[in-house]
């Protein structure tokens, strides 16, 4: 069977990966993909990337399915025009898509269906913003509606620094149509988990839990960024709390997309913070799988992907169950010289092949280690590979713990050059500080 997979980030490479290793796939196209997918095996990117063109690719070339990554062509609506043509694809509807196109959206079904979240309200006009901000005090979180491709959250620790928020968003338009309306809320303060499941419609199969870090530099400092890292399996999601976050959050999120008639098939990503007492809100909806959490929930995943979406597509998920490896996964994120800001692109990267190895060094059986290097902002120029965006890999490890999966991936992290490379050197201290108390 043929794949098509949209998109050209790390969780894009992720997804080619282990959708080669399924033995029914004969041949998966990634549009547009980067340097590192163009490597997999039975993986060929195609430089396509508006809706139509990749409906009529999807036609001509008989794709048994199509998955799709990130959440521009979601809310884009790409799913309907696949479902219109009769194809079948993974993915929420662009009506279901608003749950991450919107933050409003999202904060008044939140509200409407008693989903435990944050305090908010929404603006459009500077004045009340300020007024309100004024009001509730710092810190407080400053929020663009629309898709921002990461860049639409501020954690403002100070009034002013939310003044210069909306002031940005509101007045001088820097997100352009995405910033024209923003979500105030209460700062949460706790430990961040990110909960993903797949969903049918009626169904949901819950994936191995993770953790991302978003902001760029260590002990959680500096601009929040689209993920820095991330490890699999998050141990502050305890089972007791893995059950309430099904009953309290998943649930009634897709309870009540159907109740209000729309039917939401796709990747669904609750972003939650848990505080020390284990009360848990919810900080934000993804319609699609996270990055850089992808990496390594499908280092740890067992089932063939492709059955798992077959049955996501059919509206069967209760009938299938997925597998895990019992191992940790952790991914350091390495990112271009100017990012989040003003990433600079043209680097060229060099020694991935010596950091593939590296972890291997003094291992009789090298089963016992396993890294790989997923590619996201990078692309093949004249022989290298060199940067072409702001997140540019995720060095990804496997280990009997989560401290072992760690000192694979930075021995792996630390042996790849390019200039100006940023990473941060504490992913997974939180997760290796509670499972060593």
């Amino acid at each position: 069977m043929k794949i098509l997979i949209v998109g050209s980030g790390g969780r894009e490479h992720a997804f080619s990966w282990k959708i080669a290793q399924s033995p029914r796939v004969t041949k998966i196209f990634v549009a547009p993909g980067n340097a590192g997918t163009a490597q997999e095996p039975c993986v060929t990117n195609i430089n396509l990337s508006k809706i139509d063109d990749l409906v009529e690719f999807a036609q001509k070339e008989n794709i048994a399915l199509t998955v799709i990554g990130p959440e521009a062509p979601l809310a884009a609506g790409i799913v309907d025009a696949f479902q219109k043509a009769g194809l079948k694809i993974f993915g929420p509807t662009k009506a279901a898509a608003q749950l991450e196109s919107s933050k409003d959206f999202a904060k008044k079904f939140m509200q409407r269906y008693g989903i435990p979240t944050a305090d908010a309200q929404t603006f459009t006009r500077l004045d009340d913003a300020r007024a309100y901000i004024k009001k509730r005090g710092a810190p407080i979180v400053v929020k663009a509606d629309g898709l921002a491709a990461g860049k639409g959250v501020v954690v403002a620790q100070t009034v002013d620094e939310a003044f210069a928020a909306v002031d940005a968003m509101l007045a001088d338009n820097i997100l352009g149509e995405a910033g024209s309306r923003v979500v105030i809320e209460d700062f949460l303060d706790g430990e961040e988990a990110s909960f993903i499941v797949m969903a049918d419609g009626a169904h949901v199969l819950p994936m191995a839990t993770s953790q991302d870090h978003k902001r760029l530099c260590d002990h959680d400092e500096g601009p929040n960024t689209g993920g820095m890292g991330a490890y699999s399996p998050a141990p502050v999601v305890t089972p007791e709390l893995h059950a309430r976050i099904m009953r309290e959050v998943i649930t009634p999120t897709v309870q009540g997309m159907a109740a209000e008639g729309i039917r939401f098939t796709g990747f669904l990503y609750a972003g939650l913070m848990i505080d020390k007492n284990n009360n848990l809100k919810t900080l934000e909806f993804n319609c699609r799988m996270g990055d850089p959490e992808t990496q390594p929930i499908m280092m740890r995943l067992k089932s063939d992907f492709v059955d798992l979406i077959e049955h996501g597509i059919d509206g069967t998920l209760d009938q299938i169950e997925s597998e895990w490896d019992r191992r940790c996964a952790l991914g350091v994120v390495l990112a271009a010289k100017g990012y989040p800001q003003k990433p600079e692109t043209g680097a060229v990267i060099s020694r991935l092949e010596e950091a593939t190895e590296v972890a291997r060094e003094g291992k009789a059986d090298a089963e016992d280690v396993c890294v790989k290097i997923f590619h996201a902002g990078t692309k093949e120029e004249s022989g290298n590979v060199v940067v072409s965006g702001g997140r540019v890999l995720c060095v990804t490890a496997l280990g009997d713990s989560v401290r072992m999966a760690q000192k694979n991936a930075y021995a792996a992290a630390e042996k790849i050059c390019f200039d100006g490379k940023q990473m941060r050197h504490d992913i997974g201290n939180r997760a290796v500080a509670r499972s060593e108390k």
